[in-house]
């Protein structure tokens, strides 16, 4: 039985979906300004192989991500580029979703965007207004967050306690500091939508609770974002959703931790991020998940080369049994087929993944089972196909279709050889520079870019993209 920590409630708790086996999940997605950093990169994922598990256990997952496609930041990005804000939004979810696929996310159920769903969102404005959760100061519409009692049950905050800060907007229009945007009056040059109020568009908070609840009701099973995510916005969602349909919101609240550098959290307004897409130069889809299931999800992680190069390290030793199995399936053999509990590891697993998700533990039950069968292995000289077959179906099943950790395609392990091949490459251009010999190191450069690959040199390291 899978058990799963729930922010709501402060304690794990048996999942149990409200119309099984159907499961209803909802992830906060991007705003859609920028490419997503590797911070954002880990909720994702996470998120992720929580699905991937909640499939691997039998459930029917419908999963929906929703994009910002309206938001301070992208009206600010718009100007700065000096293109509409639609252009922004069409550059950035291209990119999106090219970087999705690249991580090995499987593509959501339904992505859906915040300008599509104006309608909804102004029909649960005027609910919200009109039960007296809401009001409206000269085309402004707000939250009036005292009037909704169970206000904090999420983050386990005290209205009483909260006072006007950092993260608080300050508005004169306020009838309180704690009172949060429904709707925004339109500035001059700003996109717009007309309502019962004017000239305007959405705030944030309000856009996923109407997202949310058209295409999944009043009430769903689990809504997923990262930690940062738990006060205000889905605070603020439960307040809006609840306020509007006098039902609870959501059964499960799973959050995923900060990860940081040097102990601090990464993010874009602090400048100490690195973009999914950077990192995908360094390291594969593989490496970064395999970093990511290696820690506790619910805690921080420290972002270094260094735990990226372990986790590489580590992943080699699946990868090598990974070639030995396609290897003796092309050429298939008979021969002993030795007494293997594997059941004994498909338990370990299970029992690993449905504590609360514990990915490293059993990312340790797939290393103790990749250890076992090279031992058997070296213990046998002939090894029947069957054995082979056994094998690969528990690592396609556990470490590829749950953890993505790896894969049984050729394509794509020649592709992970070729991008090891390359950073060798780039090793030895950088000893050959550190050894002052830049004739080497230029003849390098210049021979990998007549096969169509580009270096690129920064403080952080070198990089390469191919071209073609």
């Amino acid at each position: 039985m899978l058990h799963i920590y729930n922010t709501l409630t402060k304690k794990k708790e048996e999942f149990i979906p409200l119309d099984p086996p159907n499961v209803k999940m909802y992830m906060c997605g991007p705003t859609v300004y920028d490419y997503f950093h590797i911070g954002n990169a880990r909720s994702f994922i996470m998120a992720d192989i929580l699905r991937r598990y909640l499939i691997y256990k039998g459930f029917k997952v419908t999963f929906a991500m929703n994009l910002t496609d309206i938001d301070d930041k992208i009206i600010k990005k718009s100007i700065e580029e000096k293109i509409d804000t639609i252009a922004v939004t069409q550059k950035y979810i291209n990119a999106f979703m090219e970087d999705v696929i690249k991580l090995k996310i499987k593509r959501a159920d339904i992505y859906p965007k915040a300008t599509e769903h104006i309608e909804d969102i102004i029909n649960m404005i005027r609910t919200l207004q009109n039960k007296g959760l809401a009001y409206n100061k000269n085309g402004n519409v707000f939250y009036n967050v005292s009037k909704y009692e169970q206000y904090g049950k999420l983050s386990g905050k005290n209205l009483d306690e909260l006072e006007s800060g950092s993260r608080i907007e300050v508005n004169e229009e306020k009838e309180n500091p704690l009172d949060f945007a429904l709707w925004k009056k339109a500035k001059e040059g700003e996109p717009f939508w007309e309502s019962p109020w004017g000239k305007g568009r959405p705030g944030w908070h309000i856009e996923c609770s109407a997202m949310s609840c058209k295409h999944f009701g009043e009430t769903f099973d689990i809504h997923a974002g990262g930690n940062d995510l738990i006060f205000p916005h889905h605070e603020n969602e439960i307040a809006q959703s609840e306020g509007a349909n006098s039902k609870p919101f959501v059964k499960y609240w799973v959050h995923f931790g900060f990860l940081n550098i040097n102990d601090e959290k990464m993010s874009k307004s602090l400048g100490n991020f690195f973009t999914a897409r950077e990192v995908l130069n360094r390291y594969s889809a593989e490496v970064i998940r395999m970093f990511f299931a290696q820690a506790y999800y619910r805690g921080p992680l420290n972002f270094s080369d260094d735990l990226l190069s372990s986790a590489e390290k580590g992943l080699e030793k699946i990868n090598n049994l990974v070639f030995r199995i396609n290897n003796e399936l092309v050429n298939p053999k008979q021969g002993t087929n030795p007494d293997f509990n594997i059941e004994y590891y498909r338990q370990s697993f299970e029992k690993a993944m449905d504590e609360d998700l514990n990915t490293s533990q059993a990312v340790a039950v797939i290393f103790d089972f990749v250890r076992d069968v090279n031992r058997i292995i070296a213990e046998n000289k002939a090894l029947d196909n069957s054995f082979f077959l056994f094998i690969k179906e528990f690592l396609t099943a556990t470490a590829e279709e749950v953890l993505g950790i790896l894969s049984f395609d050729t394509d794509q392990i020649s592709s992970s050889i070729e991008k090891e091949l390359i950073d060798l490459i780039i090793t030895i251009r950088i000893d050959a520079k550190k050894q002052k010999n830049f004739s080497l190191a230029d003849k390098i450069r210049d021979d990998l870019k007549t096969l169509g690959i580009i270096l690129e040199d920064s403080p952080n390291g070198t990089t390469f993209k191919k071209v073609t």
